[in-house]
């Protein structure tokens, strides 16, 4: 069973608690077993081990000793912070739907590979499952280079990545203030800004917000959208300027 590498992130789950630890094993190795330290549980002195760790409960730690003489692991909750803990958590979840798609795709398919066996190879190829989704999603038939999948099991991935396999969203937003001493200024603003769906902030202040697949082009966008402001307001008494994003 391959062991997890140091400085690595793992799921564990708490088997048995002691005085001076915890034993744990790792779903994703296997349920190979490791040990966390009690001086490695949490980043100050602990009088009870039990205030902080509970039987069957699931962590997300780092790996950071690996014996492979030994098989032994020892692992970490302390070293762990909030960003790491919130990513490794979302992988593991889109793993699990990666894995849930692929068997999906595999019985529809009457695919004559099993799914371990196409679980091994995409493993082997991409490191992971997800990512080879995305790769099919982003890069067509360039991603099944290397993979031996018949166009049976191709179609049937095909469309389970299209319905399933959405590329993320990105949020760009851009604040600016107008400040405009045109007799008629406020119909100025109002014309400018028509159809710019732009959301009044106060004190001359607007924000204009945008969602994208493609953040490139979603800057780009972006700053059309604030050029053709700019533009409407040439050549009347008033003053644009945008805030550093």
């Amino acid at each position: 069973m391959a062991l997890p590498r140091e400085g690595s992130l793992a799921i564990a789950v708490v088997k048995k608690i002691m005085p001076y630890g915890a034993f744990c094993t790792l779903t994703e190795y296997g349920d190979v077993e490791a040990f966390m330290h009690v001086s490695e549980v949490a980043p100050r002195w602990i009088k009870n081990i039990h205030e902080f760790l509970s039987e069957k409960q699931k962590l997300v730690v780092k790996v950071h000793r690996v014996d492979p003489g030994k098989g032994q692991v020892d692992v970490s909750l302390k070293r762990v912070n909030e960003d790491e803990r919130k990513r490794k958590l979302e992988n593991v979840k889109k793993e699990t739907r990666a894995m849930k798609l692929l068997q999906v795709a595999v019985k529809n398919s009457k695919a004559k590979k099993g799914f371990e066996e196409l679980r091994g190879e995409i493993e082997r190829e991409y490191g992971a499952l997800y990512p080879f989704l995305e790769a099919v999603r982003d890069e067509g038939d360039a991603a099944f280079e290397g993979l031996d999948i018949d166009k049976g099991l191709r179609k049937e991935l095909e469309g389970l990545i299209v319905k399933y396999v959405k590329k993320p969203v990105t949020d760009i937003a851009r604040v600016f203030s107008i400040a405009c001493y045109e007799s008629d200024g406020v119909q100025v603003v109002k014309r400018v800004l028509e159809g710019a769906e732009a959301h009044y902030l106060g004190a001359g202040r607007y924000m204009m917000k945008l969602q994208t697949e493609d953040p490139k082009a979603g800057e780009k966008e972006m700053n059309r959208r604030i050029a053709a402001i700019e533009k409407g307001l040439k050549g009347k008494d008033c003053v644009f300027s945008v805030e550093p994003s």
